[in-house]
């Protein structure tokens, strides 16, 4: 692992030190709420995400809050989502990158638990003086969302997805339409974040609902074909863990492991 990459972060030796780094780089100089009461859990909490999880593999710290808001987005924990998008700012993401994580949920979260998400989020950037809306990111017009969004997925999983539409029963060719125009025009194609990064988190999404192997299997190789190796979605599925109910979360992340073989 390259040291260099993680700043000061990199210089700790254990558990304990490593916490309190990344816990500082996040959240600054304050204590947790749960140590006035439960400080042996906090204790618990703390030196495994801040001091095991943060430190495998080779993502940065951006990469790592922004899986960790679709994550905890996906489970609408959305107190921990709150403070997760203050860290994010901390880390140095901008609003746009922070928001755009977060719409990238629509497809799989559904809008409800999205909107959730988005309303935790706009409290985090109205405190901290953020001019809402954000600068519009859309890159597609109603005229050729389809178009855009079909060559995205093109690029992404290639000539399987003109053949899944070719062989979709004609009463089903709508869906094949929506997938294409919504998921993908509407969605993968916006600024703010680049293609490896939104098929990134797609893949730590689809792998927390939990039920979706055939859904992340084909993000594995579309991650691929992206040009996220097997090491980065390895690192980025393990980051997802801490923000999972733990045996769910375990579990859920070994049956992962299986499909990047």
């Amino acid at each position: 692992m390259d040291y260099t990459k993680l700043g000061n972060r990199g210089k700790c030796t254990n558990r304990i030190e490593k916490n309190q780094v990344t816990y500082k780089k996040l959240f600054g100089d304050g204590v947790p709420v749960a140590y006035a009461t439960d400080p042996d859990f906090q204790d618990i909490l703390s030196r495994f995400i801040f001091g095991e999880v943060f430190y495998q593999g080779e993502l940065d710290d951006k990469q790592r809050e922004l899986i960790t808001l679709v994550v905890l987005a996906t489970n609408q924990t959305l107190p921990q989502l709150k403070a997760h998008t203050q860290a994010a700012l901390n880390v140095g993401l901008t609003p746009v990158e922070i928001k755009e994580a977060i719409y990238q949920c629509a497809p799989y979260l559904g809008f409800p638990k999205t909107l959730n998400a988005i309303a935790e989020i706009n409290e985090v950037f109205k405190a901290q003086n953020i001019v809402l809306p954000l600068e519009s990111q859309k890159q597609v017009e109603e005229e050729n969302r389809l178009d855009k969004g079909l060559a995205v997925q093109v690029e992404i999983f290639g000539d399987i997805i003109e053949k899944n539409r070719e062989n979709a029963p004609s009463n089903q060719k709508h869906i094949q339409d929506y997938l294409s125009a919504f998921c993908f025009g509407d969605f993968y194609t916006r600024g703010g974040l680049d293609l490896k990064t939104r098929e990134l988190l797609t893949l730590c999404i689809l792998s927390s609902l939990g039920g979706c192997e055939s859904q992340v299997k084909a993000h594995v190789w579309g991650n691929l074909n992206v040009g996220n190796d097997k090491d980065m979605m390895i690192t980025a599925i393990t980051h997802c863990l801490h923000s999972l109910p733990s045996i769910y979360g375990f579990s859920e992340n070994i049956k992962r492991f299986k499909l990047l073989k």
